[in-house]
């Protein structure tokens, strides 16, 4: 039995969680709502503000998509209560960032300026200059948007410098030697 499908969903109050025929499962709450289907042999069973994902054999595909189907419930509750967030920093001399409206605007050593535009479901905030973060209730969407963003100038190996996640650690290269 999967450790992980087999552990119950806490339903918080003020969160309205709805399972339709073929495993839709619509969440809303206070910082929005999600909708997703999930796989239609799974059994996504409610009561008293609990949720339970129960599969129907051991299958080898049953037995994968059981700890999938509940870590992406779970994720749709957190996600419209507390929400996702992913900080992103900016290493280098001269590269920083600054938020036009709803436009992300970043200086990173190019001749140019990289502008980065908000979606409706990912919201942007720039505390500081040398600091990006990226909000939004879809886990999915706020991690490959922040990918999006870390890809426009990835960490190099030589002095480090580009952008990366908050606590990533870049390995550096030794560089050349001089002439002997």
């Amino acid at each position: 039995m999967s450790r992980i499908g087999r552990a119950p969903i806490t339903v918080p109050a003020g969160v309205t969680v709805t399972v339709d025929e073929n495993n839709h499962i619509t969440v809303k709450g206070p910082k929005g709502s999600a909708e997703r289907t999930v796989a239609p042999q799974m059994i996504v069973e409610q009561n008293d503000g609990v949720l339970t994902v129960k599969r129907p054999n051991d299958e080898k595909q049953n037995r994968a998509l059981h700890g999938l189907t509940r870590t992406l419930i779970n994720d749709m509750v957190v996600g419209v209560t507390e929400g996702f967030s992913k900080t992103l920093e900016i290493v280098g001399v001269g590269y920083r960032a600054t938020k036009e409206g709803n436009k992300l605007v970043l200086n990173i050593g190019y001749s140019h300026t990289v502008n980065v535009e908000e979606t409706a479901d990912i919201q942007i905030d720039v505390p500081d200059a040398n600091h990006i973060v990226i909000k939004g209730i879809d886990k999915q969407k706020v991690g490959q948007f922040a990918a999006d963003v870390r890809a426009k100038r990835a960490p190099e190996p030589y002095k480090g410098k580009g952008i990366r996640y908050q606590g990533e650690v870049v390995r550096t290269k030794v560089g050349k030697t001089g002439a002997k």
